[in-house]
């Protein structure tokens, strides 16, 4: 159920993309550019995640993305449960950060704020206390607004991973607890892979009577999931299957907007796919449109997200890829997640 909320402005206009079908406009696009991470290399990465060059960096993302999209990458659409309501907010070029306000107390938390001025202007516009920052990890897109936040709003906490050097961290996190915001209940779960701390945050829906939602940041996407920077294939489909254990209605509210390029690269290895057919299409409209693509549920995500299809005969044929005799069936998953990851990254160099 999505909140009333009056129409905003359009994002800004974008060519198109010709990686897409003819006439669709790719909002964001990553052919620029955008993404920080590419072209990533040991020593690119190292800087980015490692040094001030990579803070330097975000600022001029920062930059760029409020004189190019002043309104946003996308037109956000909140969603409202009974006590709790869920704003997305578009930030940088393909980000999202998400103001969760518990609507009794008016008091607020924040998951991966990238632009302290976006995500302030929310705060306001609420009308909410904000006293909880999630971090999922340390790279900047997703935690370069602490600071600011934190020198706004003396009372907010910085919760996230000690094991990455998270912005402002006041309260680390160990896999499994919990912490309340108001009548909002938040628990971390550790999914390192994308980096060595990686976390993400599943909020209680049973109180609200809604389903769990899932604030993936960088390990799971809109029919995709993020690069194994810091953690081998292994690693990272044992994270991919923590969130896959949370259930199927679970809510998934990803860090990035990628859902065309993740479907379309999709739709070429799974060429008879009828549900990630239907997806693309209903992507296409929503982009269309300037519109998020988030939430999925992570029982649609099963059917045509290709990383989390690594068990799926389908999948492992259209890769050409066998289960060796006697070779451990995870081992196995792994080998399909590292083939799909390679094609993919292959795909986003062309």
């Amino acid at each position: 159920q999505s909140c009333p909320r009056a129409a905003g402005p359009r994002a800004g206009e974008e060519p198109g993309s010709g990686a897409l079908p003819e006439g669709v406009e790719y909002i964001p696009t990553r052919k620029k550019g955008k993404n920080p991470m590419k072209p990533v290399g040991v020593a690119w990465y190292s800087l980015y995640a490692r040094t001030r060059l990579g803070y330097l960096f975000y600022q001029r993302q920062v930059k760029k993305a409020r004189e190019r999209y002043p309104h946003g990458h996308s037109v956000p659409q909140p969603h409202c449960f009974p006590g709790v309501k869920i704003l997305p907010i578009p930030v940088l070029s393909n980000n999202y950060s998400y103001l969760v306000i518990d609507t009794g107390s008016s008091q607020a938390a924040v998951i991966d704020p990238s632009d302290p001025l976006a995500v302030q202007a929310a705060i306001e516009e609420e009308g909410v206390v904000l006293e909880a920052i999630f971090c999922t990890h340390k790279h900047w897109d997703h935690s370069g607004g602490n600071e600011a936040l934190c020198q706004k709003h003396s009372s907010c906490r910085v919760y996230g991973s000690a094991l990455d050097a998270i912005p402002q961290l006041t309260n680390p996190l160990a896999d499994r607890e919990k912490v309340a915001v108001g009548r909002l209940t938040f628990e971390a779960l550790a999914t390192p892979g994308h980096t060595v701390g990686h976390m993400v945050y599943v909020l209680d829906g049973g109180p609200f009577g809604s389903p769990p939602c899932l604030f993936s940041g960088d390990l799971l996407f809109l029919a995709g999931c993020g690069r194994p920077f810091e953690g081998s294939p292994e690693t990272m489909l044992a994270s991919l299957d923590v969130a896959m254990g949370l259930g199927e209605d679970t809510l998934l509210w990803p860090g990035h907007e990628y859902a065309l390029e993740c479907l379309t690269f999709a739709s070429l290895l799974e060429l008879d796919n009828s549900a990630l057919e239907q997806k693309l299409q209903w992507a296409v409209q929503q982009r269309q449109e300037k519109r998020s693509t988030c939430p999925s549920t992570l029982g649609e995500e099963q059917s045509y997200n290709p990383f989390l299809r690594t068990h799926q005969p389908e999948l492992q044929e259209a890769l050409g890829l066998w289960q060796g005799g006697g070779e451990d069936p995870d081992a196995f998953r792994a080998r399909v997640l590292k083939e799909v990851r390679r094609r993919k990254d292959l795909y986003q160099a062309t």
